[in-house]
């Protein structure tokens, strides 16, 4: 039986989480800032230090702000429960398909992290670098109450040591539509239709595939509180 996939929190934040998080949690009771504000947990001097304990010697450049991105996800990740949704391959085609599942919730639930099946959906990051499998991806609710945040992680492989992180946010795209008219997550690499591959051709349709993960969130019948699987 194989062992359980490591998510990109288990990866940076195992023991950094421990020590610091609590701390930024206090600090974020005590000031009385909603935790989803980003701007503000910023400037919570516990965030501060940590970003300058993960940022290199060499320093990030614009790469900061994915930096604080991956950060403000996993915290909340962290404060909701560490909750991890695992997606089975034979269901990611019902995800992806041209009618997919609504979500009938009732409630707004907490941050979470979707794991995706494994080198199955593609997505080119940053021009002129090879497409990379996306892992998964963190999502969280707005203040406003009717956008996301999704943060995609991609490349994550047990013999790479870092990965590479976009985020999108925004309301659910209405009547989203690719220029050339292809379906939207049908693969855009050579050959990806005969192996079964997905892309992501742009952030419309990783906001999309965020939106459409809230779809794998059960709401728990005992506890109207919390979210399951």
């Amino acid at each position: 039986m194989s062992s359980p996939r490591s998510t990109p929190f288990d990866l940076v934040f195992g023991d950094t989480a421990r020590r610091i998080f609590p701390d930024i949690s206090t600090a974020l009771s005590r000031s009385g800032t909603e935790p989803r504000d980003r701007d503000a947990f910023l400037m919570v001097r516990e965030v501060v230090t940590l970003l300058r304990e993960l940022r290199p010697e060499e320093g990030l450049g614009e790469a900061i702000d994915q930096l604080t991105a991956l950060v403000h996800h996993s915290f909340l990740f962290w404060a909701a429960g560490c909750q991890v949704v695992e997606l089975p391959t034979e269901h990611l085609g019902d995800l992806l398909g041209t009618s997919p599942p609504e979500a009938d919730q009732q409630q707004e639930p907490p941050a979470y992290y979707v794991q995706l099946p494994e080198r199955r959906i593609w997505a080119q990051a940053v021009a002129g670098v090879p497409p990379e499998p996306l892992d998964g991806c963190f999502v969280h609710a707005l203040p406003d109450g009717a956008s996301i945040r999704v943060l995609g992680v991609l490349g994550l492989h047990r013999e790479r040591a870092g990965f590479t992180v976009v985020e999108v946010a925004g309301t659910r795209p209405v009547a989203l539509v690719r220029p050339d008219g292809s379906q939207l997550f049908s693969p855009t690499l050579p050959g990806g239709e005969a192996a079964r591959l997905f892309s992501l051709a742009g952030g419309e349709e990783l906001l999309e595939l965020g939106w459409r993960t809230r779809t794998l969130l059960v709401p728990s019948s005992a506890e109207g509180s919390r979210w399951r699987a």
